[in-house]
Formats: C-alpha cells, structure tokens, sequence
C-alpha cells in the first residue's frame, strides 16, 4: 500500500476542486490548473479534503501515490504558487524581463530572447532571477532551460546556477616544471 496515496489532501481556503471523470480542475487564488489522470485510480472529494483511492491492479498501485502527489501539487500550487530562484555570475552578465520575455546577457555574441509560457512569471533582482507560477512542473522546466544557456562552469565559476546549489571549483591547470 502506498504511505503517501493514503493521506487525505486538505483543501485550504478559496480553493475549489472539481471532477468530472478523470479530470481534476482546481481554481484558487494564483491561476487555475486542470490535469486528466488514469482510470486505474479513483480521485474522491470530501467535505474540505481530496482522497485519491488505488485499485488493487499492478499498475493502479504503481501510479497511486503519483496520483496524490500531483492533485497535492496542483493544490499547493493554485493557492501559494511555487518559486525556483537561479543565480548568475560573470563578467557583463545581465538580464531583464520586457513583457512577456527574458532577455539575458550572458557573454556570448548575441543577447538571448526567451519567451515566456503563459502562467509563468519572472522577476530579476541584481544577480538573481526568480521563477514564479502555479504550475510546480512548468516552473521546474523553465528555470532548466533558462540555466541551460550557460550552465555553471567549475573553473572560473561563470554562469547560471540554482541559488543553494553547491558548484566545486576546480583548480585548473598548473604549470609544467622543467
């Protein structure tokens, strides 16, 4: 039995699940999400709870706790949103949000236009750029591919990185003695 498909997931305030069939809606304060899951589960509400029930096939039990852990996320989402914070260093490094865009300075020859998807939001402070949004994989996704440009090199220690996240230097080369 799944530990983490078995525990009710409780429904704050100004959040409102509905669910026709497979479909899961949940609308609050921060935007709205819909996802379509499985016929091997069961998806129930109750009073200010959502109860995810797993069958007793191999594959209904193998996805039940997935199943938890993604209502539980759309949940979370829609009513306090989820933030991944990027760090960038180096030399004329810079970046600015116009719009509905990203435009990054990151040493090449060329400034990098990203365009941002609809429900994701980006602020930059100095060296730090923030991705906000409601939808938890979405977030996780763009903040990939915006460090993706220049990921963290162990050298010089140039480029982007998840603020936390540790990068070991290396020394580098060190000259031949003769």
């Amino acid at each position: 039995m799944s530990r983490i498909g078995k525990q009710p997931i409780a429904l704050p305030e100004k959040v409102e699940v509905k669910l026709t069939g497979n479909t899961v809606e949940v609308k609050g304060p921060k935007g709205q999400l819909s996802y379509v899951f499985s016929n091997l589960v069961k998806i129930e509400k109750k009073d200010k709870a959502v109860e995810v029930v797993g069958t007793t096939d191999r594959v209904g039990r193998s996805i039940w706790g997935l199943t938890r852990t993604i209502v539980g996320n759309m949940v979370t989402g829609v009513s306090t949103g989820f933030k991944k914070e990027l760090e960038f260093n180096g030399v004329g490094y810079k970046a600015a949000v116009s719009g509905s865009s990203l435009q990054l300075n990151l040493g090449y020859s060329h400034p990098i236009d990203y365009k941002l998807p609809k429900g994701i939001e980006v602020k930059v402070n100095k060296n730090v750029i923030e991705v906000h949004g409601a939808d938890k994989e979405l977030v996780g996704f763009v903040a990939a591919e915006i460090r993706g440009f220049r990921p963290h090199e162990p050298y010089k220690g140039k480029g982007l990185k998840y603020v936390g996240e540790t990068v070991i230097r290396k020394a580098g080369k060190t000259g031949a003695k003769k």
